[in-house]
């Protein structure tokens, strides 16, 4: 069928909204007509080759929509079901087989290929390849195809043009701090860094009950909205050092940091911070090849730094999850949202690398 998508065809360039071809669904596949779309960093990361994907491509990975036709095996969904798009896994690894499907082995292969499992590939502008199936989605469209594996049925209550992000950036920073780190009620977290991510961990360290949720972001907007969704305190490192103010607010260092920047210099103050046994999470995203010098007499004394993959969620379950904190009003992540036309694919982009807003989606249903 042909489709309208947002094309990367040169590294680093703006997105082309083109006519392409997309094909009908295998067996396993699940034809969704998105809605909207949320932009993420790894998008551009993708985009910029920092993610070694082939192109041209169509990128998106927080995709939301409606089931238009599924694959003759396909049983989880039907046509007419609202869902949200999730990463790829290849359910027979270790990883997969014990439960935990963000460390599948395959996992780069299945979402950064540029194709299906078998190597066909889902997208053409005439005899030009479009390679796809980003994140087994690319939704950058508007339509995409994913497999039946990573859609989740969600419910048709809540705003379906709110929940592509669920699929990626939200429940990475949740994720991070109710299902990684395990934070418990009473205990302090430092989050450097409060975009999407970060910002989902704030409103998850105030589901645990953190009673010292500390921000810390060059932005002062972001700060401003992360003390309003639950932050105690926030540090910006342009006016004090977040190491020595962190230290102070919790007597000694926070039972957790999360670094969700992707820079070594911020995933070493998030380290240095920690008291005896705190823990650090690490969501930042980097290039391949990226090192850090850390200082190993404090980790040796019972200190834990730890990657942490799509907030070690498993979609199915812990989307719904978060959908019903949302429907009680115990996790606003709306408040991150700024919606944009498909069209102004581009203007998004812009206004997030220069931190304008936090979360923008892309809006393509009708």
């Amino acid at each position: 069928m042909k489709i309208r998508a947002a094309v990367t065809f040169e590294p680093s360039s703006e997105f082309k909204i083109e006519q392409v071809e997309l094909s009908d669904p295998q067996d396993n596949e699940v034809l969704v007509r998105i809605a909207a779309v949320g932009i993420c960093h790894t998008d551009l990361a993708a985009r910029d080759q920092h993610l070694p994907i082939p192109l041209p491509s169509v990128l998106g990975h927080e995709g939301s929509g409606v089931v238009e036709k599924v694959g003759a095996r396909v049983t989880k969904v039907k046509p007419g079901d609202h869902v949200a798009i999730s990463w790829m896994s290849c359910g027979g690894c270790p990883s997969c087989q014990s439960g935990q499907d963000p460390y599948c082995h395959n996992f780069l292969g299945l979402n950064f290929g540029g194709a299906r499992p078998d190597g066909t590939t889902t997208l053409n502008q005439g005899d030009t390849v479009i390679h796809g199936n980003f994140f087994g989605q690319s939704t950058f469209a508007e339509y995409a195809l994913a497999d039946e594996c990573n859609v989740v049925k969600v419910p048709e209550d809540v705003p379906l043009e709110i929940l592509g992000p669920m699929g990626c950036g939200i429940q990475t920073g949740a994720g991070a701090v109710i299902n990684a780190l395990e934070a418990r009620p009473g205990t302090s977290i430092a989050i450097f860094g409060v975009g999407p991510v970060g910002m989902s961990a704030v409103l998850a360290a105030v589901v645990c009950g953190c009673t010292t949720i500390i921000a810390v972001d060059l932005s002062p907007e972001r700060l401003k909205i992360a003390k309003e969704l639950g932050a105690t305190h926030t540090i910006n490192p342009d006016e004090a050092d977040p190491v020595q103010n962190i230290m102070d607010i919790t007597g000694g260092g926070p039972n957790y940091s999360l670094e969700c920047v992707g820079n070594p210099a911020v995933f070493r103050q998030a380290v240095d911070v920690l008291p005896l046994l705190g823990v650090c999470g690490l969501c930042g995203v980097v290039p391949p090849g990226t090192e850090v010098i850390l200082n190993m007499d404090l980790i040796m004394n019972g200190r834990t730094v730890r990657g942490i993959i799509e907030g070690d969620a498993i979609p199915d379950l812990f989307i719904p999850q978060l959908i019903e904190l949302y429907r009680k009003g115990r996790f606003p992540f709306d408040r991150m949202i700024t919606f944009y036309p498909f069209e102004e694919i581009n203007k998004a982009v812009e206004d997030m690398e220069k931190g304008l807003v936090i979360k923008p989606v892309l809006k393509l249903g009708k």
